[in-house]
């Protein structure tokens, strides 16, 4: 191969890598942006809640028993975090998040530094304050409304506990309070 023809080869490689390498940057923001913005899926955490915000504050929950699981996105870092979760509403119409185990994931940790949130329901995003409960006797009614829910729902995400199955000590709960 002669001089010519060796750096006529070698600039169409270097072209056809910097092409590769360029479809290649735009392929990894692509699946990014899907991710940023369809997710959180399944138990996969995900980024921007989309939906219609609801302009108005929220005083009964009662229909997020109708919900598998809600969608919450806090502030955890420089990016927007969001989880599936599973949300109860009390016959009052209040509205609790739990998790089991919460010292050891992010998101709760998040939420007790900040408590602002996004919730969605069915497409519909609501802005709200997350806060930790202690009380014993609201705990428990958190915990209730979550039995009743699961053994109500057709497919419940988590296992059902069976009614009348003591709290866990390891569970904590959330109330979470319209903001408009």
């Amino acid at each position: 191969m002669t001089g010519e023809k060796l750096r006529s080869f070698t600039q169409q490689n270097r072209s056809l890598l910097q092409i590769g390498g360029s479809l290649a940057v735009v392929g990894a923001i692509g699946v990014f942006l899907l991710w940023f913005l369809t997710c959180p899926c399944d138990r996969m955490p995900g980024g921007y809640l989309l939906g219609d915000v609801s302009d108005g504050p929220v005083a009964d929950w009662s229909f997020a028993n109708d919900v598998t699981l809600c969608q919450i996105q806090i502030s955890a870092g420089v990016l927007p975090h969001s989880i599936n979760l599973n949300c109860m509403a009390t016959p009052e119409g209040g509205l609790y998040l739990s998790c089991s185990q919460c010292e050891t994931k992010r998101w709760s940790n998040a939420v007790l530094e900040n408590g602002r949130a996004r919730l969605r329901l069915n497409e519909t995003v609501y802005p709200v304050t997350l806060t930790r409960v202690l009380d014993s006797r609201e705990l428990d009614g958190a915990w209730s409304a979550r039995v009743i829910k699961l053994n109500t729902l057709p497919e419940p995400a988590n296992p059902a506990p069976p009614p009348g199955t003591p709290r866990p000590d390891h569970w904590w709960s959330f109330r979470v309070v319209s903001r408009s």
